[in-house]
């Protein structure tokens, strides 16, 4: 699809400077633009390309004036930066606009769907699941028994979500991630040998929750797995049975929580982090990556380190660690002189 220069400044509430009739169909960064593709400068340092793009169009602040002659057509407004990601939002909506069944798929007799979906081929639909409006369903989707879709959801090629799940209003479950899959419930008995125990269990994703792609979030053994309003998972995550995160935190991908563990509201959770089960971690925590967490955290706590340690004792003491070659040698000169003197 193209748009011309003047289409984008009407979405942006912007002004042309160049040819208001000029159509792009792409977009670039500003080194790498090319003909037909739109760009953006927000960063100073970046200024030197604007006079060698081969971008069509480039969107800048209002506040911007040329030094020198510029072949693009520009595009002012008041935060280039901010119009740039209004851009691309747009741009996803059309290119994400499909509708309609696709087939082959299966979807059940037994369940209902809203208005202006699309269901990709290959995908299956199991029995009583409630499918909201607006909601996009990619190929190759499992869609297990009683689970429930809210309103303007996507689910992208390749995921499963089992039995008796349900997803809010306006979530994101990218290609791969699993929902609702059983915990890593055994117990042992006399012989050494581990027996299942069942997950009867379930998984709730409350609206405007972003998943990652290939992570896997577990049904609880009993009642739920919960993860709250606006959370955000990156890719290759693991979120055991029973875990719940509280609204608004993100975590980065490669991190595990164990089972039972229960995060707190506007956390902030680095990449290959390890946290154990039975905790709870406290609101506004943030937590470096690689780290370790063993024990209960609490409220605005900043941890690094396995196992973690305050933010600011870590560094300290990784100051000491760096030079401990160096303390050791001077250590074994002054136990020589001591030694020496006696």
């Amino acid at each position: 699809m193209k748009f011309t220069a003047l289409q984008i400044a009407e979405i942006l509430e912007g002004d042309v400077v160049g040819d208001t009739e000029i159509e792009v169909s792409k977009l670039s960064k500003i080194e790498e633009g090319e003909e037909g593709s739109l760009t953006f400068l927000a960063n100073p340092k970046y200024t030197p390309y604007i006079y060698t793009t081969q971008a069509s169009i480039a969107i800048v602040n209002k506040t911007f004036e040329p030094e020198n002659n510029v072949a693009v057509t520009l595009i002012k407004v008041e935060d280039a930066y901010a119009a740039f990601s209004k851009v691309l939002e747009y741009y996803n909506l059309v290119k994400l606009n499909k509708s309609g069944i696709e087939q082959p798929s299966f979807i059940s007799e037994s369940s209902t769907y809203g208005e202006n979906i699309y269901i990709g081929a290959f995908s299956y639909i199991g029995d009583n699941v409630v499918i909201g409006n607006n909601v996009k369903i990619f190929p190759n989707v499992y869609i297990g028994d009683n689970v429930s879709l809210g309103d303007n959801t996507i689910v992208f090629a390749g995921s499963k979500i089992y039995s008796d799940c349900v997803i809010g209003n306006n979530c994101v479950i990218n290609s791969g991630a699993i929902i609702g899959a059983d915990g890593f419930g055994f117990t042992p008995n006399e012989k050494g040998e581990y027996s299942k125990v069942p997950q009867t269990g379930n998984v709730i994703l409350e609206d405007f929750v972003d998943i990652g792609a290939a992570t896997t979030i577990d049904r609880a053994t009993l009642g739920s797995t919960v993860i709250r309003r606006g959370v955000k998972l990156d890719n290759q995550i693991q979120i055991a049975h029973n875990v719940e995160i509280g609204k608004n935190t993100v975590i980065a991908a490669q991190t595990g929580i164990a089972g039972s563990t229960k995060i707190g509201e506007n956390c902030q959770i680095g990449g290959q982090v390890g946290i154990v089960g039975h905790i709870t971690i406290g609101n506004n925590v943030k937590i470096q990556a690689q780290s370790g967490i063993g024990r209960n955290i609490k409220d605005n706590e900043i941890l690094q380190g396995s196992p973690a340690l305050s933010y600011g004792d870590y560094n300290k003491s990784y100051v000491h660690f760096k030079n401990l070659p160096k303390i050791i040698k001077n250590f074994n000169d002054l136990e020589k002189k001591v030694n020496g003197n006696s």
